[in-house]
């Protein structure tokens, strides 16, 4: 989804790079052999306490209202305990072994902290009993082992900091900066989680979004850039970008805008000559699944008049699946309308028909809605008693065969003179 989105990392499982492997299952020697130095220096220690007693030392902090925390016990036991319950094979963990008198860190974005995390919690399981790390050894190992010189992530790690900084502090390793990131939150501020099927970007990507549309309006409701505005690029992202502007202030994600996001996205993807050949190339798939079981005129399927669609439409629409819902099937599908249908809309029928026909041969220039609801007007006038709005419905149902929709001015923009007059002169003809 980060090469969907256009911000593939430099390195990774599917890429390469020079500090792989890039899976943790991958490299479970790596952090056996961290463990075995810490372990070594005293500052880690196997832990043998069962799931079960863990489980009772829980239930009882939660009965005194306390916060659950390990007791420590097993830091205690010696050289010879160890070895014997070793030799009876029982299941251990390794546990860090966590000290006090931290010493503060500056934030990139918080400032000045730190957090005496040996007063408050217990000392953390480092690797599992699978041989599986957990997020403290494994981010510092592989942060170590990669290179890594900025680590940015959620402030809900900020408290963890110092007790990763222990960590290093125990390898004899050098820290990278970090900078921690005020929450994403949802428009009522609850916290924006994985657990809310709708937020996966997949579902995003199938919805028919772009990827642009989605960084644009992420970073819109964040901070780190100089000010607020819609439609830019990832360049322009980039090239604004400053840490010291992102506050500590979370952001309210509001995905109701995310529609005129895309609409902005849409429009320049249009303009675009070569990205335009991708969407026409789209719609026209599109159209064949929504549509493919209708007879279909293989006219709407050509390059040329999908093309035609979509510059017409450039601006007025903000996904590309909407030019295939029914307000535009009249676009994909010709109607099968008969005269005497339109004679129970007006006896004019035929004039009408051979007036509009005129509007559209003497166009030359491209059609505009404003000059063309003007010309429909003074067309009304030249009928003997035709209203207006009954010379727009039997219009409507001559293009579109429908009695509702977009207005007759903005179908025959979007259909093009040619296409217009064919549907009269076949609905007249019927």
């Amino acid at each position: 989804m980060l090469e969907w989105a256009g911000i593939a990392p430099d390195e990774s499982p599917r890429r390469g790079g020079a500090f792989g492997p890039y899976r943790q299952s991958q490299r479970l020697d790596l952090y056996r052999q961290a463990c075995e130095v810490l372990l070594e220096r005293g500052a880690a220690y196997r832990c043998f306490c069962t799931p079960q007693r863990l489980e009772l030392l829980k239930k009882e902090a939660l009965r005194n209202q306390q916060t659950p925390r390990y007791d420590n016990r097993c830091r205690h036991l010696t050289p010879r305990e160890v070895a014997e319950k070793l030799s009876q094979g029982l299941d251990w963990v390794v546990r860090f072994r966590l000290e006090k008198g931290v010493e503060p860190f500056q934030d990139l974005v918080y400032g000045w902290s730190k957090h005496e995390v040996a007063e408050v919690e217990g000392d953390p399981v480092i690797l599992k009993g699978d041989g599986f790390p957990t997020y403290h050894l494994a981010n510092v190992v592989d942060d170590h082992y990669m290179a890594i010189s900025h680590v940015l992530r959620g402030t809900e790690w900020l408290t963890s900091t110092s007790k990763h900084l222990l960590l290093y502090k125990a390898f004899g390793w050098d820290p990278p900066q970090f900078g921690h990131l005020p929450l994403l939150l949802n428009k009522d501020g609850a916290k924006l989680s994985k657990r809310q099927g709708d937020v996966f970007l997949e579902r995003f990507a199938q919805d028919g979004y772009l990827p642009e549309a989605l960084l644009d309006i992420v970073t819109s409701c964040g901070s780190g850039f100089a000010e607020k505005q819609m439609g830019r690029t990832l360049e322009e992202l980039i090239s604004q970008f400053e840490i010291g502007r992102i506050t500590t202030h979370s952001a309210l994600l509001d995905l109701e805008k995310l529609p005129e996001f895309n609409r902005v996205h849409l429009t320049r993807h249009i303009e675009n000559e070569e990205l335009r050949q991708k969407l026409i190339r789209e719609l026209q798939s599109l159209v064949e699944r929504v549509y493919g079981d209708q007879e279909l005129d293989k006219e709407v399927l050509e390059k040329e008049y999908v093309e035609q669609v979509l510059l017409m439409r450039k601006g007025h629409v903000s996904l590309l699946k909407n030019l295939v819902s029914c307000d535009y099937a009249y676009l994909w599908v010709r109607p099968s309308v008969s005269r005497e249908q339109l004679q129970t809309v007006s006896a004019e029928a035929d004039d009408i028909g051979k007036l509009v026909l005129g509007l559209m041969t003497r166009q030359t220039a491209v059609l505009s809605m404003e000059e063309l609801n003007k010309d429909l007007r003074n067309l009304q006038k030249q009928t003997r008693e035709t209203k207006y709005s009954s010379m727009m419905k039997l219009l409507r149902l001559a293009l579109s065969g429908q009695q509702h929709g977009p207005s007759v001015a903005e179908m025959m923009v979007t259909l093009g003179p040619r296409e217009v007059c064919g549907r009269i002169r076949k609905a007249l003809s019927g």
